[in-house]
């Protein structure tokens, strides 16, 4: 706006253009056109004594339309007659009357003679070039670097005052306009009288009057096309400037990037605000306040170009693109901001496209649709999940936008049932905040009857307070459209019932996926300057292209921003306060430990517990590997070798079958048994020793964590196979000795054999006291009854135990007569017998005869060392079975011995690290962490560290954002 400088005195009287930063392009008044000397020396006079107000001074030079102003009132005179009055008063009517036709003429000439006064003010003061506008001659940071700068070589880089002084209108043009309008408006004698009062009629013809007028029409038609040249010539300059400062700021922003200011660079404001809104996207509170910061939400229907608008705006091809189909499938958030290059970066990769090179444009466009189709459950088409995305690059205007997926009318094949539903509840999710800026994007090219979002729109924000309302493809609508009013109705906020702050009209390309971000700008530059909406005044220069849409956008946002994000701080400040008295009041005596600093102290508890393996003495591990061992194999070794050779009744058949068990159990089943004892006795004693740290003042909150470390170190964990082939051979060994050398080593074997026996014979008489039911005493004492079954087994066992009484040395089986003999013998007491129950009871009383038996020839063997060292043969005396166990004692001993060695040498220390690697596995699946880590404790800590970050930033952003103001 041109203004008269308040400085200025009497002999220094000067135009000023003033910019935001404060340069300010100084024009004297002696250059300016005649007319607007005339108009100065009219207000100042010839003397500087006198001087209206600044403000009346300024507002007679905005609007070229009050140019024709009204004359002062002359000084009231001393006398004079009544004539002289009336005179007086008809001469200022007269005045009056004509300026006011002037106005209206002038008016009429502003718009065709076809638009009321208002819309033609608006016109002429539109014509005005607006310098405000463009603040980039002098970037914003230029006075904080003034002291580094090189200002020579900046003072080159702006443009000359020549190239400036082409931006004020043609004085001398209109001077001469407004001298033609002058000259027709005194010879015009229709209408009003003329200035001078006269009593006599005009002699002008009526074939004048219409050649004037007809003349006049061709003269404002001229001034019309002269008008929209001048607006055309400035707009070219007006760019061809703007691409110069923008390769200005990009030096200068790549000299603050290189530190040339020995300064340490801070992070601009948007990437602080873009921080704050990552944690919020990550914080799961229950206080719902993480959607109140504002932030630019984009919405629109399918292929309504809401992409392309974004793409515009970020000044890059970075989304992917599709024909028609769904390509938008979760939120992105992009945070735009200016720097030196034009460069793209997501929040957890520190990977920078180079969006000047196709290559890297290819690659970011690929990397954003593997994230979103990886964000998509299966089984569903879109995701609530958000992308983070960074975009840098000069020029650029600073805000966050949120690109949702478009919204659609019908759930086509391949896509989920729920598509529609979960669309319409992503959208309402980031529209119904409140300090939210929802940007509806309309496509211009179909009915806007078709329109689904705009419904939607108008739902979450009916008084249309924080709406900005975008119509793309407009030039397939003038095309197709065969009344371009209705795209006026559209822009003007008439057709839909649906509110908003603004309205645009935008190109976003002729609808190819290889057209260049350049080629787009030209194109819908080309067409607003050739379009007859903007010609006829459909639309206002204001309302149309992208870049207007993007400064319009981004200073909603910053206005957004200012006016909620203190009271969003506030909120968080409080949430603080009673999260930090409800941890007072329950854990008064702990640390406020999050989840990630749980985890590092439940680490370090499970590998002290892990190292404590390494302290088991050598004793302990070979007493419980050897008794876990004989629990597992004493079974086979009783029935499968000692028994059947035993009820041999033949020392050589007796050592024969031995050596030949033996062997085959050791070639298949006795390694495998012991590699299987030792990994359980492992597993045993690790669970030990996690179990005492759990009594030692642990903390039960990592009890689950601690087991399913424990579990996935068990199942990684695979003894080395080359251990068993070495323990094969080492047992085979063992049992081919029979040399007992010393009368402890005998004693010992009869010992373990005495046991063996006994416990054998007690679960034989547990099996059997089973089978018979109560004896008569418990029948008694406990009011106990045999069951039928019972009652059978019973009188079995009593003809069977009759049978065995006779025949003390009888055999392990029955023969077939006898189990008929037995039957009968019972058939004739009444009792029906099958013959397999005669089997199975004969089975367990042989048994327990032969143990009995085995048991008394154990006591006399413990004189029979001296005989066995001498060989003498002795019936009574031949202890083969002593020696039998002895070998396996001896082999027992051994094989734990050598399974210590691997435990302690080996195996402690694999399982240490598959530990290591569990919890380090863990420690990178955040989801699993929140699963084995649980409590309100947790989930308090959570919050307190996260709503103390947040509150931080947002403090650190305020204040940077007041030093920005």
């Amino acid at each position: 706006m041109l203004r008269v400088g308040r400085k200025a005195e009497c002999m220094a009287r000067w135009i000023v253009v003033p910019t935001r930063t404060g340069v300010r392009f100084r024009v004297p008044l002696q250059k300016l056109h005649p007319l607007y000397r005339a108009i100065h020396h009219r207000y100042y006079g010839n003397t500087s004594s006198q001087r209206p107000p600044h403000r009346t001074a300024a507002r007679y030079f905005t609007s070229m339309s009050r140019l024709p102003m009204r004359p002062p009132k002359p000084p009231p005179r001393s006398g004079g007659g009544r004539g002289y009055q009336q005179q007086r008063n008809f001469w200022v009517a007269r005045l009056a009357a004509r300026l006011l036709r002037l106005r209206y003429i002038l008016l009429g000439s502003a718009v065709g003679g076809g638009y009321t006064a208002k819309k033609t003010y608006d016109e002429w003061k539109d014509m005005l070039p607006d310098l405000s506008e463009y603040n980039w001659l002098v970037p914003d940071f230029v006075w904080e670097l003034s002291q580094q700068i090189d200002l020579d070589k900046l003072a080159k880089a702006l443009p000359e005052m020549e190239e400036i002084a082409k931006l004020m209108p043609d004085f001398d043009r209109i001077g001469e306009n407004f001298t033609l309008l002058r000259s027709l408006l005194t010879s015009e004698t229709s209408g009003d009288p003329p200035l001078k009062a006269t009593d006599s009629s005009t002699a002008a013809s009526q074939d004048d009057k219409q050649y004037k007028k007809s003349s006049d029409k061709e003269k404002i038609d001229q001034l019309q096309e002269e008008l929209l040249r001048t607006q055309l010539k400035y707009q070219r300059m007006l760019e061809r400037l703007e691409k110069e400062n923008k390769e200005l700021r990009k030096v200068v922003l790549q000299k603050d990037d290189k530190g040339i200011h020995q300064r340490k660079v801070k992070k601009s404001l948007i990437d602080m605000y873009s921080e704050v809104l990552d944690i919020l996207s990550d914080y799961d509170a229950n206080y719902n306040t993480q959607d109140h910061l504002p932030r630019v939400v984009v919405v629109g229907d399918q292929s309504a170009g809401k992409t392309s608008v974004l793409e515009m705006i970020a000044q890059a091809r970075i989304f992917p693109r599709g024909s028609g189909e769904m390509m938008t499938r979760s939120p992105v958030k992009v945070t735009l901001s200016e720097g030196p290059h034009h460069v793209a970066l997501f929040k957890d990769s520190g990977r920078e496209f180079d969006l000047t090179k196709e290559e890297d444009l290819a690659a970011l466009r690929h990397e954003i649709e593997l994230r979103m189709r990886k964000s998509v459950k299966e089984g569903q088409t879109v995701s609530s999940e958000t992308i983070s995305l960074s975009v840098k690059g000069p020029g650029i205007q600073r805000m966050v936008l949120v690109d949702l997926p478009g919204v659609i009318s019908t759930v086509t094949a391949g896509m989920a049932s729920d598509t529609k539903e979960t669309i319409f509840s992503i959208s309402k999710a980031y529209m119904q905040n409140p300090n939210a800026i929802i940007l509806c994007i309309q496509d211009g090219s179909v009915d806007a009857e078709r329109s689904i979002v705009t419904d939607l729109v108008s739902q979450m924000d009916p008084h249309g307070k924080r709406t900005i309302f975008v119509l793309t493809k407009v030039d397939l609508a003038e095309k197709n459209l065969a009344s371009p009013s209705r795209i006026q109705q559209i822009v003007e906020g008439k057709l839909f019932p649906m509110k908003a702050l603004g309205y645009f009209a935008v190109v976003t390309g002729k609808g190819s996926s290889g057209e260049s971000i350049d080629s787009i700008k030209d194109y819908e530059e080309d067409f607003f300057q050739n379009s007859r909406l903007l010609r006829d005044g459909m639309l206002k220069a204001h309302q149309v292209t992208t870049k207007n849409l993007s400064l319009a956008v981004s200073d909603c946002f910053w206005k957004m921003v200012r006016e909620s994000v203190e009271q969003q701080a506030d909120v968080f400040k409080a949430s603080r306060f009673n999260l930090e008295t409800e941890w007072k009041n329950n854990y008064p005596r702990l640390r406020e430990l999050d989840r990630n600093e749980l985890y590092e102290k439940a680490k370090n508890e499970i590998l002290d517990e892990v190292i404590s393996l390494s302290q088991v003495t050598p004793q302990h591990w070979e007493a419980i590997l050897q008794k876990k061992l004989w629990e597992r194999v004493s079974t086979h070794v009783i029935e499968n070798i000692y028994l059947p050779a035993a009820q041999t009744m033949d020392s050589g058949t007796f050592n024969t079958t031995v050596d030949i068990k033996l062997k085959q159990w050791t070639d298949k089943q006795l390694p495998h048994k012991a590699l299987e004892v030792a990994w359980e006795t492992l597993q045993e004693e690790f669970a030990r020793f996690m179990a005492e740290y759990k009594g030692k003042d642990q903390d039960d909150i990592f009890d689950k964590l601690k087991e399913a470390v424990k579990d996935e170190s068990i199942k990684r964990h695979k003894w080395n196979e080359r251990a068993m082939d070495s323990l094969r051979v080492i047992q085979h060994n063992a049992l081919e000795d029979r040399s007992i050398t010393d009368k402890s080593q005998w004693d010992a074997a009869i010992q373990f054999m005495e046991e063996t026996l006994q416990s054998r014979l007690k679960d034989t008489e547990t099996v059997i006291a089973d089978m018979v039911g109560p004896d008569w005493k418990q029948r008694w004492m406990y009011w106990k009854n045999r069951t039928p079954d019972q009652h059978i087994h019973n009188e079995t066992k009593t003809e069977l135990e009759r049978l065995l009484k006779l025949h003390d040395e009888h055999t392990a089986y029955l023969a077939n007569d006898e189990v008929t003999t037995v039957r009968k013998n019972l058939e004739g007491r009444g009792v029906e017998v099958d013959p397999m129950l005669i089997k199975d009871t004969w089975h367990q009383l042989y048994r327990r005869h032969f143990l009995q038996k085995a048991l008394s020839h154990c006591n006399l063997c413990k004189r029979g060392f001296y005989y066995y060292q001498r060989h003498f043969v002795d019936s009574e005396l031949e202890c083969n079975d002593v020696v039998l166990f002895w070998r396996i004692q001896r082999m027992l001993v051994i094989t734990a011995n050598t399974l210590r060695q691997q435990l302690t040498n080996t195996e402690v220390r694999r399982l240490e690290k598959n530990v290591k690697e569990v919890l380090d596995d863990f420690g990178e699946d955040m989801e699993k962490k929140s699963h084995l880590i649980t409590g309100r404790r947790v989930q308090l800590a959570e919050d307190l560290k996260k709503v103390r970050e947040i509150q931080e930033k947002l403090e650190a952003f305020i204040e940077a954002l007041h030093k920005e103001k």
